[in-house]
């Protein structure tokens, strides 16, 4: 064997991981041989988010070294990067400043210390301080800068007022529509003679409404509710945009490129042109609108004996809000003499609201539809018992919505929580869009349907030892819990039920499961504990809706092989799908939180009560009760050494044994609210 056979090594495989960057430079990476800390000199011209390989660093621990940056990372190894295996980032946001003959781009992510240089001569018409998205055309190395293009001007002047504007172009969001689609959209007419002689049945009589939130600008989905030999027959009316809306026509490609509105802070990106989305398929009351219309039958168990799909026409009879509907609910519970009363709700149905007589008072007297929401709301406790007995699971959770002035600065944080309201609406869909998913799989049609996977155990038992924190496992069984069984996760969130962790329990075990997805075919979704769904109920926001109308039209007009080369794009369609939606709640999200660190900015200085969200071995995170989430840094704990548990969720003192864990109650001061890096940064009030 020669001298070179003999020295030659087995290549070894370096840890690979998403390097997530701190606000100080320096970065974690989380791999499957666990956490590494790795040192901003050891970065090597990664960004936040990349897909990253490192390789260990020696440190000598036994002497101890405060101005090192490993000093406070507690017990985890230190690491560098070798080389980005996948860029997050092809594009950024930044501030232009001129420095001849380059064009330098910042990025105002403070995680991406590195410049963006464009050649000046390439953009004369961007000025100095301009907010713009660059497209990195050469990522930076040790020798060489990062280079770029300008794509877009995004805004000019000072960045705070830019927020909303950079989120939309960090995710690439669409705001415009095409001047095809517009024109489409302009020219589309309602037809109620024309779609009566296509087939479409006449339901401008029967009594229908909505129930939307209180800002809604589009009311895809409607209600009714009446009594029918021997039954309840409960009506899920919704805004037939197929109609308007042919495969690959101008706005349907604009759609399929969307694939879902986005509900910013302060504005809605529709899915639709508004000629369509906010009129024409809007189920305004007292409006002829055309509707896809599934009828369910339910007997006295509340269970679907025999159901109906068709098109029709509707005219609704009036708006409501959930507000207005909780309140007629919470007046019928307070007194159950009442013959309307939700004790009562089988009285009858088949007495037109006297509101209906009087179109003046449209959408202003919930009184009169009482016995409709008393009815709707037993139908709709007894659905979600029926899932809770086949497995289904129910997350609390609470819903921030800040709400602005005119000029866009924040008012205050409303928080939405799930109500008798909202359940008796949500258990409607979920019903008719299971329904729908039944009907097409039974006359064996394609469709877009939505599938929740079953959590993996490995994601299940990260909890186990914060549970036991909790004494939530008590007499559970956890290897049934681990592997995933629906009904000893329902136990858990029942014992933390009305408790002040209840929702960050609800939190940890939703982040434990599967993204819920588009899929070509029809398997379970987990959660619902239902084997057949999809999403039918709002074509007007959501691109796999719209899908799920077509192939319903195609079965009930028998015109099946005009849409086979839609059925062919399914596979492509679902990605496309599942993908727009993740970016679009991120987008929602970070808007929301854009103005809640704005609107925290004049309480800097101020006491909260709060409950730790998360503990990393940096510090921990603290939730305030408005939904408020910042960071108390390790570093303002104090002088002693905290020592990181990754398994428990917990810093420990070394001297003192002093203990920070998840659910934890805690006082801290907001020490700084910073708008331009979008987050909040707290101490210890003590």
């Amino acid at each position: 064997m020669s001298a070179r056979a003999k020295t030659r090594r087995n290549p070894q495989s370096n840890p690979r991981g998403i390097l997530k960057i701190m606000s100080g430079g320096f970065g974690f990476v989380q791999t499957a041989e666990g956490e590494f800390f790795v040192p901003a000199s050891k970065i090597k011209g990664a960004f936040d988010g990349d897909i990253v390989e490192v390789a260990l660093v020696s440190v000598n621990r036994a002497h101890h070294q405060p101005t090192k940056p490993h000093a406070n990372t507690g017990e985890k190894p230190v690491a560098r990067v070798i080389r980005v295996i996948q860029h997050a980032h092809d594009t950024l946001i930044g501030r232009y400043e001129i420095a001849e003959p380059f064009g330098v781009v910042i990025p105002l992510d403070k995680r991406i210390s590195y410049d963006i240089f464009t050649m000046r001569a390439e953009n004369p018409q961007v000025q100095e301080g301009d907010i713009v998205r660059v497209r990195i055309t050469e990522y930076p190395s040790s020798r060489t800068a990062a280079l770029g293009v300008i794509e877009e001007v995004v805004g000019h002047g000072e960045e705070e007022t830019l927020g909303v504007e950079m989120i939309i172009a960090r995710h690439k969001l669409a705001t415009q529509f095409s001047p095809a689609a517009l024109e489409q959209a302009r020219e589309s007419t309602l037809d109620t003679k024309q779609a009566l002689e296509m087939g479409y049945q006449d339901l401008r009589e029967r009594v229908v409404f909505t129930i939307d939130p209180v800002d809604a600008q589009d009311f895809d989905d409607a209600l009714s509710l009446e009594e029918e030999e021997g039954c309840l027959r409960l009506g899920v009316h919704i805004a037939d945009v197929s109609y308007y809306v042919g495969w690959n026509s101008a706005i349907d490609l604009d759609a399929q490129a969307r694939a879902t509105s986005v509900y910013l802070v302060d504005r809605v990106l529709p899915m639709l042109p508004e000629a369509l989305s906010a009129d024409i398929c809007s189920l305004k009351p007292c409006e002829e609108r055309l509707s896809m219309t599934v009828d369910m039958y339910l007997d006295k168990e509340f269970r679907v004996v025999r159901y109906e799909v068709y098109p029709a026409v509707i005219k609704s009879s009036a708006r409501f809000t959930y507000e207005e509907v909780q309140e007629t609910l919470e007046k019928a519970n307070a007194n159950p003499s009442d013959p309307s009363s939700l004790q009562t709700a089988h009285s009858s149905l088949r007495t037109r609201p006297a509101i209906l007589n009087n179109n003046a008072n449209l959408a202003k007297n919930a009184d009169d539809f009482r016995e409709h929401f008393a009815g709707l709301d037993k139908i709709a406790c007894a659905l979600q018992q029926q899932r809770k007995l086949a497995g289904g699971i129910d997350f609390v959770s609470s819903e921030a919505k800040v709400v602005l002035d005119d000029a866009g600065k924040p008012l205050e944080i409303v928080l939405r929580r799930k109500t008798a309201a909202t359940c008796l609406v949500e258990e409607a869909m979920i019903l008719a869009n299971t329904t729908v998913a039944k009907h097409l799989l039974n006359h064996g049609f394609p469709g877009l349907f939505r599938v929740h996977e079953k959590p993996s155990e490995d994601s299940l038992s990260e909890l186990v030892l914060i549970l036991r924190e909790f004494d939530y496992l008590n007499d559970i069984d956890a290897a049934d819990f681990v592997a995933g069984n629906p009904f000893r996760i329902q136990e858990v969130l029942a014992r933390c039920k009305g408790k002040p962790e209840e929702e960050l329990i609800s939190s940890l075990v939703l982040r434990a499961m599967k993204r819920a997805v588009y899929h070509e075919q029809c398997l379970q979704h987990y959660a619902l504990a239902l084997g057949e769904y999809c999403h039918f109920t709002s074509p007007i926001r959501r691109y796999p809706d719209l899908v799920i109308h077509r192939m319903l039209k195609a079965q009930l007009l028998g015109r099946g092989e005009s849409y086979q080369h839609e059925a062919d794009s399914l596979v492509r369609l679902a990605e496309k799908s599942s993908e727009a939606e993740r970016i679009a709640e991120a987008a929602a999200r970070e808007s929301q939180e854009l103005k809640i660190v704005e609107y925290m900015q004049d309480d800097v200085g101020c006491v909260f009560g709060a409950v730790i969200s998360g503990v990393t071995a940096y510090g921990f995170f603290v939730r305030l009760a408005n939904t408020a989430e910042g960071l108390v840094a390790a570093k303002n704990l104090g002088e002693e050494y905290f020592v990181y548990d990754a398994k428990r969720h917990t810093l420990v003192g070394e001297e003192s044994g002093r203990r920070f864990r998840l659910g934890q109650k805690v006082k801290v001061i907001l020490e700084a609210a910073d708008t331009r890096a979008g987050h909040l940064d707290f101490a210890l009030s003590d």
